[in-house]
């Protein structure tokens, strides 16, 4: 948050420069357009900042003049970094690309999914005879546990034998469960014991995260504070402040277009037991995180609130990652393999993706906790505590390998999505 405060007052500064700019004349720069010119055909400044700009807003509009003392009192721009320098034309470059460094990352930097933590779906099979499995890592603690209970009872029961994908929305989410579930009359009973879990519990403290702890992620590159040099920097001539005047315009557009203030949507991002969260911990007494909605997330469906859902409606998402999402709705776990059996399915052909007849709709045969899915694989991911993926994640936010003309100096952590793979 220091670094997006921080550089608010260059926003603001940018925008006094862009509202004045139809009323810049360029011309009074000229010697002709002043009075008192020196033979030298340069206007010559009384000593010191506040002496120049009472001179020169005369021929100024006022908020310019403003925008001149301030770059006057700045220190000279900063040489361009690595991040914020123009690309050159391609070098060859020896850089291992995400793929690579995931490829090459050692055993110990891979963290084993208990079967416990999967939850396998086994869809009717395609047009061809196909088999359709789709396996999802369900959300360790401290966030979502009372639906992640549910599920596992739900699962445990059976429930969702025979019932059906019911929704497909493009661009956005698959939801499947019982077919007939907002009709009373026909709806499928639930199990006994299901928890009605609190929307409070959406978030959890940020102080409860397991493992070794929260990995912040900040690959954005940020506005550096130039270096400021001994001496009067105060400019002698119209032209001299003139130069300063582009100098500083020109640092801070390059500084406004290169650099990221940070995730749209939390104060602070980052990963937890392989898993992306969003945290606030503006308030120290009760900090929160949340788990985030990316591609491939799986959250629970419900009703308005105060309804928070159950557990037994499922949706995974399809599309680009929807955080408007984040903490308005359970998110419960994400799909690890299979991910293309939901975000190819037919697209609904009623409001929001539902389907409109039965026969639309793609059976469930069944859906299990994984330990009790006989002959399943073993998988792992790359732990985001490793030097591997702290390689990786840098590498998505600045290619550096042959095929990238352009690194984009920074990334949103959905697309830095963490490996998982089977363990062979």
């Amino acid at each position: 948050m220091a670094e997006r405060e921080g550089f608010e007052p260059s926003i603001r500064f940018w925008r006094i420069l862009t509202f004045q700019a139809s009323a810049f004349d360029h011309s009074a720069t000229a010697p002709h357009a002043l009075e008192g010119v020196a033979p030298n055909g340069k206007q010559p400044l009384p000593q010191g900042c506040e002496g120049w700009h009472k001179s020169f807003v005369m021929k100024h509009p006022f908020l310019l003049s403003v925008a001149l003392l301030a770059s006057c009192n700045a220190a000279p721009a900063p040489a361009p970094t690595k991040e914020s320098a123009p690309a050159a034309s391609p070098a060859k470059t020896s850089a291992l690309a995400p793929t690579e460094i995931v490829a090459a990352a050692p055993a110990a930097d891979w963290a084993a999914i208990a079967p416990s933590d999967l939850l396998v779906m086994e869809l009717a099979p395609d047009a061809k005879g196909a088999a359709r499995r789709v396996v999802i890592q369900l959300l360790p603690a401290p966030f979502s546990q009372g639906w992640v209970g549910n599920i596992r009872a739900l699962a445990a029961a059976k429930w969702w034998d025979g019932t059906s994908v019911n929704r497909v929305q493009d661009g956005y989410v698959v939801q499947w469960g019982d077919p007939d579930g907002e009709d009373k009359a026909k709806a499928k009973p639930l199990p006994a014991g299901l928890k009605v879990v609190p929307a409070g519990e959406y978030e959890a403290s940020f102080l409860n995260l397991t493992g070794k702890g929260f990995q912040e992620f900040n690959p954005w590159p940020q506005p550096q504070q130039p270096p400021s040099k001994a001496g009067n920097n105060d400019p002698k001539t119209v032209d001299e402040a003139a130069g300063m005047m582009d100098q500083a315009m020109g640092s801070l557009l390059e500084g406004i277009m290169s650099a990221r203030l940070g995730d749209g949507y939390a104060p602070i991002v980052g990963f937890s037991d392989g898993f992306p969260v969003g945290a606030d911990m503006r308030n120290k007494e009760t900090p929160r995180a949340w788990p985030i909605h990316c591609y491939g997330t799986v959250g629970v469906g419900r009703d308005y609130p105060p309804d928070t859902g159950s557990g037994a409606e499922l949706y995974g998402v399809i599309g680009q990652a929807p955080r408007q999402l984040d903490r308005n709705i359970a998110v419960v776990g994400r799909v690890i393999e299979g991910m293309e059996h939901l975000s190819s399915l037919p697209r609904g052909t009623g409001d929001i993706g539902f389907y409109k007849t039965p026969e639309e709709r793609t059976l469930i045969l069944s859906i299990r906790i994984g330990s009790d899915v006989p002959g399943l694989p073993a998988y792992e991911y790359l732990s985001t505590e490793s030097k591997s993926f702290a390689a990786y994640a840098d590498a998505r936010a600045n290619r550096r390998d042959a095929f990238y003309v352009r690194p984009a100096g920074g990334v949103d952590i959905c697309n830095v999505p963490v490996p998982v793979r089977r363990v062979k």
